[in-house]
């Protein structure tokens, strides 16, 4: 039955990946619950759209700073046995976050130290995540399902975490989420504690050297370089939208919890419709097109959202910024993984995930800080309109980047 599966998941022939990815829906929606819960505790205990933006700051700062050690390390050690030890922690933060809420004592700098913990914490675990998946699956060829896969299970639970956060913020509190969080990494950790993997190759010269080798090949290669500016800008001007959704939830919605995660949703709505879209691709040829014309569509989205006064206005417009940032930042991570070496991997990813998560918080903490002063629409209205200008200079190297994924493409399926 397995070996009949569609072509559209291809990926879960391979029995490592199917077992990480049955660990990772669980432990994605409770990810996703933490978030909203944390969102909007943070909203309720202080009322800052500031505060807003200092705890998402908080939370992926460290990876901007210490990525590319994460992905050094990645390169250099058992990436199974890493996201083991990376999984553990986050447990324990999450366990932590729900001790001091159910409690009473949380206050805003726990929820800020929390993220902070847990920004150190993914700065190793992503990049061993994103460079994992070239063991999980024994034909190279369907790598780019592998991804596409994983996104949709991060977006499909972010459809499910938001809306039910929202939920159970309302009835019980958010203390619940926390330790509902805590309980998914178990799905997680035994998956990975079940999985089997070859050997990768491994980085062997020294620590400087490394590290330069990783942003020697990553900046100096003009098609990853545009890939990763343009995948930057889309997260410094485009996904603080999320960040301010609780302010935006009560001001020009008149809601409260459950319509953050609502709104939360319907962004997730439209990037699991994006994950879907790469999934069904079947190699890596054409994927330029789709990574030109995110940015477009993600800068229209959010100005459409800035403008809504009407929550049925909100929503095809939140679907089609999820869709966009989707389509941009797998689209960009298939893209990367095609062209990258595996003795580089790692290393590069360490620089994708900083290129994503770990500029969000400069774009979170200026949104938050913005909002303050020229209110939540216009601050949403200048970042779309600089996440259309970035797609705009994208152009420039779209025909080295289609180029070097035909040659990649051929190179994987020997045509």
């Amino acid at each position: 039955m397995i070996a009949r599966m569609p072509e559209i998941v291809r990926a879960l022939r391979h029995r490592n990946y199917r077992l990480y990815f049955a660990g990772q829906m669980f432990s994605l929606v409770g990810t996703w619950m933490q978030q909203i819960a944390m969102g909007w505790l943070t909203w309720r205990l202080t009322g800052s759209t500031l505060l807003l933006g200092v705890v998402s700051f908080a939370g992926q700062i460290p990876i901007l700073l210490l990525a590319p050690l994460g992905g050094l390390w990645s390169d250099r050690a058992d990436r199974r046995r890493l996201l083991i030890g990376t999984q553990a922690c986050a447990l324990a933060q999450a366990v932590a976050l729900a001790g001091l809420t159910v409690t009473g004592a949380v206050q805003p700098w726990h929820l800020v130290t929390a993220a902070l913990v847990l920004g150190c914490i993914n700065a190793v675990d992503v990049p061993a995540r994103q460079s994992f998946f070239v063991q999980l699956v024994e034909r190279r060829e369907d790598l780019p399902n592998a991804i596409a896969l994983n996104s949709f299970a991060m977006n499909g639970a972010r459809l499910v975490g938001p809306a039910a956060a929202g939920l159970i913020v309302a009835a019980v509190g958010e203390a619940v989420c926390f330790a509902l969080n805590a309980a998914s990494y178990l799905a997680v950790l035994l998956a990975l504690a079940a999985i089997r993997t070859r050997s990768a190759k491994r980085a062997a010269s020294g620590l400087r050297r490394a590290l330069a080798d990783g942003f020697r090949y990553a900046f100096g290669t003009p098609a990853v370089r545009g890939l990763l500016g343009l995948i930057a800008a889309v997260s410094f001007a485009a996904t603080p939208y999320a960040v301010l959704m609780p302010a935006f939830a009560r001001d020009v919605f008149a809601g409260g919890a459950a319509t953050f995660g609502l709104l939360m949703t319907c962004a997730g709505g439209g990037a699991v419709v994006g994950t879907v879209v790469l999934a069904a691709r079947r190699s890596a040829r054409g994927l330029d097109r789709t990574i030109a014309a995110a940015p477009f569509v993600v800068g229209t989205g959010v100005l459409a959202f800035a403008a809504s006064g009407r929550l049925w206005l909100a929503v095809p417009s939140l679907m089609a910024v999820g869709f966009g940032i989707i389509s941009a930042v797998a689209g960009g991570n298939t893209a990367l993984q095609t062209l990258v070496r595996d003795e580089l991997r790692g290393r590069v990813m360490s620089i994708f995930t900083m290129s994503f998560l770990g500029i969000a918080p400069l774009g979170a903490l200026a949104a938050g800080a913005a909002a303050e002063h020229l209110g939540v629409r216009a601050t949403l209205a200048l970042g779309a309109l600089a996440t259309i200008a970035a797609g705009i200079a994208f152009l420039r190297v779209r025909a080295r980047l289609a180029q070097a994924l035909d040659q990649a493409a051929s190179a994987a399926t020997g045509t």
